[in-house]
């Protein structure tokens, strides 16, 4: 198990193989992204359609209805009642005066007279669909031995009037499946007026909850055309267009790839990058091209230094410098960071170690990283290194950072032992994380070291120009000692030692010594307010 786990991670850490399940993956989510978009956008058209053809159906049968009803009121006005000549002109002389009416007709008795004498006439003999109190309706059309008449017929009393299917068409041409149908007995049946029969109801819950006039269902789209009339309703049904590909994902799909294919390229050069890098530092570490520098920090009344927080720097071989916000992290992630924390404690005891036991008051903090906070590892490896040099363990302190305390109990148990020493703990960068006041009554802390930014700000009007004095006297409360770091003004450290704090570091003072530099400061007694080294880093 483990041998294949080792084995599944070794492939993460290859460039062309992240780089392609970065392609893949980018490709996947790009082409389904404008896939479903594409898809969208067909149903919406689709949805925009049938509206606007239903709404031409509506509009085209309130005129049929409304002329049909017109010339059948025309018609019983008019005195004739019997099937002869005069009879036949006054139907063709109603179907010239009606656009939409096709063909009219007199029942008497027996006889039948149409407008159209010589064609065959209107079945007129089955039951109406829709029998009203004035008109009576037949829709069906299956039965017409002609598709062009009878699309819809209107009666009353003795006469009949249709008009025919292209009146309907000439304002839509239904595709092929669709149906315009007039839905009786409160919603059970259905009767096509034009196109083929539909199942009806077309889905288990009908009718939908949903008041809007067009439904969509998975395979088909059905628009109810609001009528006045609470026995019928006209519904139009159309079938979906499938499933198939719009035209324009075809035009998306190659700029999808070629999207896709840059992201694994820069997938590739940032892995590449990312393990050279760390390759890099792995040879850093081993030719010694990692050095440390030391930032005085000073009483910040009497302007003598106390002490140094340790730096580490990466100075490659042409002189250019690394910084340690790229570096470090890396580190933390391969593990390489337990290395370089005893490199920096080995190299600040065998270049200070001398300094150190000569002056007993002064002391080197030193960066912790969270996997050192969770164990209790650097304890054994400091106790071996001070009886090595023969260095009070009072003279090396910790610095350890908000976000490092991943586990507060372990952290505690961790620092709580180093304090039990000798050693000092600081809280560096606080108020940048995410601990809390109820944390550092609990944590077995020494100092609180104030952020650069919260520094900065102090003098002006910026949100954060309160955070500094609030920490400070929060310090106060508890008994902690506070550094402030970043201190670049004298005005800056005016306000800061008016508020009660003793300790500081910054451009101020010093810049990042070397060991010999830090040596002759402590040796010589120097103070950097005015003349600062440079930093060497």
């Amino acid at each position: 198990m483990a041998a294949a786990r080792e084995t599944l991670r070794s492939w993460f850490y290859r460039p062309w193989f992240l780089a392609m399940l970065a392609a893949v993956l980018s490709a996947t989510l790009l082409m389904t992204g404008s896939l479903f978009i594409a898809l969208h956008q067909v149903e919406q058209n689709e949805s925009q359609e049938m509206n606007a053809q239903g709404e031409r159906f509506l509009a085209r049968l309130e005129q049929l209805f409304g002329q049909l009803r017109e010339s059948l009121d025309d018609l019983e006005a008019q005195p004739l009642r019997s099937c002869n000549d005069e009879m036949v002109a006054t139907l063709q002389q109603v179907s010239f005066n009606y656009r939409f009416v096709y063909e009219a007709a007199y029942m008497d008795g027996s006889r039948v007279c149409t407008n159209r004498p010589r064609q065959e006439g209107l079945s007129l003999t089955r039951p109406p669909d829709i029998k009203g109190p004035t008109y009576s309706y037949w829709l069906n059309t299956t039965t017409e031995p002609d598709e062009n008449r009878a699309a819809l017929m209107l009666g009353r009393g003795n006469f009949r009037v249709a008009t025919s299917r292209g009146h309907l068409t000439d304002m839509v041409d239904l595709s092929p499946g669709s149906s315009l149908l007039v839905v009786l007995d409160h919603g059970t049946r259905a009767i096509p007026v034009l196109g083929v029969s539909q199942a009806w109801p077309p889905i288990e819950h009908w009718p939908p909850k949903s008041r809007d006039a067009l439904q969509v269902t998975h395979s088909r789209l059905i628009y109810r055309m609001p009528t006045d009339n609470p026995e019928y309703q006209l519904v139009l049904i159309s079938p979906r267009g499938g499933a198939h590909i719009p035209p324009v994902w075809w035009w998306l799909l190659p700029v999808c790839l070629g999207l896709a294919i840059c992201v694994g390229f820069l997938v590739f050069l940032l892995v590449r990058q990312r393990q050279s890098l760390d390759a890099e530092l792995t040879g850093a570490i081993r030719r010694g091209e990692l050095q440390v520098l030391y930032q005085p920090i000073f009483d910040l009344d009497s302007r003598n230094c106390v002490g140094a927080e340790a730096l580490l720097r990466w100075r490659r071989p042409d002189g250019t410098l690394t910084s340690p916000d790229l570096f470090i992290p890396m580190a933390e992630n391969t593990g390489q960071i337990r290395q370089m924390t005893d490199f920096v404690l080995q190299r600040l005891l065998e270049q200070l170690g001398q300094l150190l036991r000569a002056n007993p008051q002064l002391y080197i903090s030193v960066n912790l990283a969270a996997c050192d906070v969770m164990v209790p590892r650097i304890g054994q490896v400091m106790a071996r290194l001070l009886t090595l040099h023969r260095v009070a363990a009072k003279q090396i302190a910790f610095e350890v950072t908000e976000r490092g305390l991943i586990d507060v109990v372990v952290a505690r148990e961790n620092l709580q032992a180093l304090r039990d020493v000798g050693h000092q703990v600081l809280i560096d960068d606080f108020g940048t994380g995410y601990c809390s006041l109820a944390y550092l009554q609990t944590l077995p802390i020494d100092c609180l070291k104030i952020d650069k930014a919260f520094i900065d700000a102090l003098g002006h009007d910026a949100a954060s120009s309160g955070v500094a004095p609030h920490i400070i006297h929060m310090a106060q409360s508890l008994h902690l000692t506070v550094i402030a770091e970043g201190i670049e003004h004298e005005a800056q450290a005016a306000l800061l030692s008016s508020e009660g704090v003793k300790f500081g570091q910054g451009w101020l003072f010093a810049h990042a010594l070397s060991a010999v530099q830090l040596i002759e400061l402590i040796t010589r007694g120097r103070r950097r307010t005015s003349r600062r080294l440079d930093d060497e880093a």
